[in-house]
């Protein structure tokens, strides 16, 4: 490296390109919508945690994906708050590496928890005598204490492989919060390791979301063995909320992937918008669609 330069100090997130004057108004809906997740999945953990005709499997993991939400709503809220709000936008290096492990972290928990449900909906279906035998208290408990730790170590090695890179003149990231492959590409050094452990933790969450497929393909395949078409329905509804919740999480996220696989000169505002979908919408909605199509919950 060229050690006349020096090494910047301060990393610029960006608000909305060329909307920096309506910031203030775009703030209302970004607070509602950080207000009403937090509440909400507050709310959720609060009578799954009070209410012991909800202490079953079921109500265990929808904590655990309450739980995922609200640290991904978290995450990214102090940031985005800055930028919309104090129009802020510097962050420091340590504070930007620290805000992407957090948000990756619970990002990749929340792909696992949603993992996890589909099983739990696959042995309810497929195997309902022994669900409960099968999915004891103490074994819900490892199984999302195993995953967490396991998402941990994938995660963790990524702000200190961000640590060891050198950043030179680039200081201005794509989002209003940061993520890995964003901060990567302002490095002035050779970003090979971290292409490859990043495609790695990607491939893992496309794994994941295979699994579920597969869980649902067998379940499919039970509910099909059913005489009464009735029963069958009845059987399917108890996957709606889960599906919607595969769904809310899963399509930003791959439709930003096509954005910039497939549209890479399209306008900047319309990958921002896509990313903040990401955050934002997973942890407003999942509460709301458990609630509306839970009758435990809603009562």
């Amino acid at each position: 490296f060229n050690r006349s330069e020096i090494e910047i100090s301060t990393f610029f997130l960006i608000g909305i390109p060329g909307m920096e004057h309506a910031h203030i108004w775009v703030s209302i809906p970004i607070c509602l919508m950080y207000l009403v997740a937090i509440l909400g999945n507050c709310t959720i953990l609060f009578f799954i945690k009070t209410e012991p005709s909800l202490h079953e499997p079921m109500y265990y993991f929808l904590s655990m994906l309450a739980l995922s939400d609200l640290g991904l709503s978290l995450s990214s809220l102090p940031t985005m708050l800055r930028i919309f709000l104090f129009n802020a936008p510097g962050i420091s290096p340590d504070a930007c590496f620290a805000q992407e492990f957090f948000i990756h972290g619970f990002s990749a928990m929340e792909s696992s928890v949603l993992l996890i449900m589909s099983f739990d909906r696959f042995i309810a279906i497929c195997n309902p005598l022994r669900y409960t035998s099968i999915l004891t208290r103490a074994r819900v408990t490892k199984i999302g204490l195993a995953f967490a730790f396991k998402n941990v170590l994938l995660i963790l090695p990524f702000p200190f492989t961000l640590k060891h890179l050198r950043y030179y003149k680039k200081t201005l990231l794509s989002h209003s919060y940061c993520l890995h492959q964003d901060i990567m590409k302002l490095a002035c050094a050779d970003n090979k390791v971290n292409v490859i452990y990043g495609l790695f933790v990607a491939v893992t969450g496309i794994l994941d979301l295979g699994f579920i497929f597969m869980s649902y393909m067998m379940i499919l395949k039970a509910v099909l063995s059913i005489a009464s078409q009735k029963q069958r329905l009845k059987v399917l509804n108890t996957c709606v909320s889960h599906i919607c919740a595969v769904l809310i999480f899963y399509v930003p996220i791959f439709s930003l992937a096509v954005i910039y696989r497939f549209a890479k000169h399209s306008s900047p505002i319309i990958r921002i918008f896509m990313a903040d979908v990401f955050l934002l919408v997973p942890p407003l909605m999942n509460p709301i669609v458990y609630c509306v199509k839970s009758q435990q919950i809603r009562n």
